[in-house]
């Protein structure tokens, strides 16, 4: 998709001009992209960290383009009218947010439909807007590099439902490999002959026939698309889950397997509306989930992931430079929200180096989160301090991170909570804290406290404080002060040094330096 034209001249595909010139580009100027898929037609407006763009706005019409395609061949009337209806909303949004040209891509209802060209001459008629069809392979490949912009350097296999179609996509150490399309669509699949027999047929032919030519794909299955959503919501209600955050659920084979026959035994009507679903988009689970229980069976994947990123994020990561990609989203986000919102912008890495020696021995995988924790140590302080603490782990478990497992979240929502208070039992998150172990409550206690006191000892950016040291053989929480740090070293620090030694079950030193 980015390439030369004859002319010479760069080509930076549908966005027609390269949205991340700079490498160093931390920032993403606002920009929408708009999807025409068989069921939905979606408009999302990113902006913010450009390797973590944040979700400016976001809107979805249920149009059923692909509804009734497989009988007649065309484009579903009434399907036409709202997706034009909805594609003029988005132009004159677009203009009201002062937007570059919106990119807009098709996926298969109109690729397959007969009067396709017909519908996108009269979008760009009714509309001035453009329309990219993509193939099911191009499509396939945007998914992939939707879940590269979230998950950097992931593995498994990509499975991406839309209306009319599902697209298969393998990705290996950040890089997207085989891809495939196939007609398993559940708008499609309600017109196949010969009822639940017929269609279970169907479904058994081509998955078989998509493992043949896709070879082995026993890692992760990342599930792509509002149908595998809905499906998840479905498991979640199931099970009392109790983050409701659809990137990043996990589910296993089992659990496909129950929640299928969950669906099975439930009243449609009153599981809709226990789970927030659309009419249009409960309709078709009976379909998606028939075709996840064959995927499952086939494939066989050690586990399976829920991605909310997609075509839409694909388009994003498709033009972003490789030194751009290799950055971490998590971290790339937190830097974003502290210089955004923080009052000392750039404090938090001095906080980080502060407070490191409590971590030593600790894995890249928690230094990183007691990272993204001490960049956002502070953005939250515009909140009334009486809810700062349950504002803080709102943002954590529930913001448009990338990278981060539900696990993760939590021990990050807990750290920021600490962050302000010292207690956790009390506030209406007790329920999620058991998605951590014990020790990771502990960790993140510890490190809650320590920014706690940390963000005592407030200097400009670069200023030396002293030096935290923790010695656990001896049980002692040791803090070096400079001569210029000593005088912020008051009772309220003193308090909860004191408090950060407690959980640590140790002693305090304290001396000048």
């Amino acid at each position: 998709m980015d390439g030369t034209n004859d002319s010479g001249i760069r080509d930076h595909g549908p966005f027609g001009r390269a949205l991340f010139d700079d490498p160093s580009a931390r920032k993403l100027s606002r920009v929408g992209v708009v999807d025409i898929g068989s069921n939905s037609v979606r408009l999302v407006v990113f902006d913010g960290a450009a390797r973590s763009p944040a979700y400016f706005y976001n809107e979805k019409i249920m149009c059923g383009l692909g509804a009734g395609m497989t009988v007649t061949g065309r484009l579903n009337p009434q399907g036409r009218q709202r997706a034009l209806a909805a594609l003029k909303r988005f132009q004159y949004l677009a203009r009201g947010m002062d937007l570059p040209p919106l990119t807009a891509v098709a996926t298969a209802a109109v690729r397959d439909a007969e009067d396709g060209p017909d519908f996108c001459h009269r979008v760009l008629r009714d509309c001035g807007l453009p329309i990219h069809v993509i193939d099911g392979e191009e499509e396939a490949r945007l998914s992939a590099q939707g879940v590269l912009l979230g998950w950097p350097g992931a593995y498994g296999l990509i499975c991406d439902i839309g209306g009319s179609s599902m697209e298969l996509a393998e990705i290996n150490q950040g890089k997207v490999g085989k891809c495939v399309t196939s007609p398993l669509g559940p708008l499609k699949l309600k017109d196949v002959a010969g009822g639940a027999k017929g269609r279970k047929a169907r479904i058994k032919q081509v998955v078989e026939d998509l493992q043949a030519r896709m070879g082995p794909q026993s890692n992760r299955l990342f599930l792509v698309g509002g149908s595998w959503r809905a499906v998840a919501r479905i498991d979640m209600e199931r099970r009392g889950y109790p983050l409701h955050v659809l990137h990043e659920y996990r589910m296993s084979t089992k659990s496909v397997r129950e929640t299928a026959r969950f669906i099975a035994a439930s009243d449609p009507e009153e599981l809709r509306s226990r789970c927030g679903l659309s009419a249009a988009r409960m309709a078709l689970v009976p379909y998606a989930i028939e075709v996840l229980k064959r995927l499952v069976q086939v494939f066989r994947p050690k586990d399976i992931a829920i991605s909310s990123y997609g075509i839409r994020e694909g388009l994003l990561y498709e033009q972003m430079p490789q030194r751009l990609r290799d950055r971490d989203p998590l971290i790339e986000a937190c830097l974003f929200a502290e210089a955004k919102d923080a009052r000392l912008p750039g404090f938090g890495r001095d906080l980080y180096d502060f407070i490191l020696p409590l971590f030593r021995g600790a894995n890249p995988a928690r230094l990183r989160l007691v990272q993204a924790a001490c960049l956002l140590h502070d953005v939250s302080w515009r909140a009334h301090p009486d809810y700062r603490a349950e504002t803080c782990f709102d943002n954590a478990t529930r913001a448009n991170l990338g990278g981060l497992k539900h696990s993760e979240r939590v021990f990050l929502g807990l750290a920021l909570l600490h962050r302000y208070r010292n207690k956790r039992s009390g506030t209406r998150f007790e329920t999620m804290i058991g998605l951590v172990d014990a020790r990771q409550v502990r960790e993140a206690e510890i490190l809650g406290k320590a920014m706690r006191f940390g963000a005592m000892l407030w200097m400009s950016e670069g200023k030396h404080i002293g030096e935290l040291d923790w010695r656990p053989k001896k049980k002692v929480l040791s803090l070096r002060l400079t001569e210029g740090a000593w005088p912020l070293y008051g009772e309220v620090a003193e308090a909860r040094l004191m408090s950060l030694a407690a959980s640590l079950e140790g002693t305090v030193d304290v001396k000048l330096a």
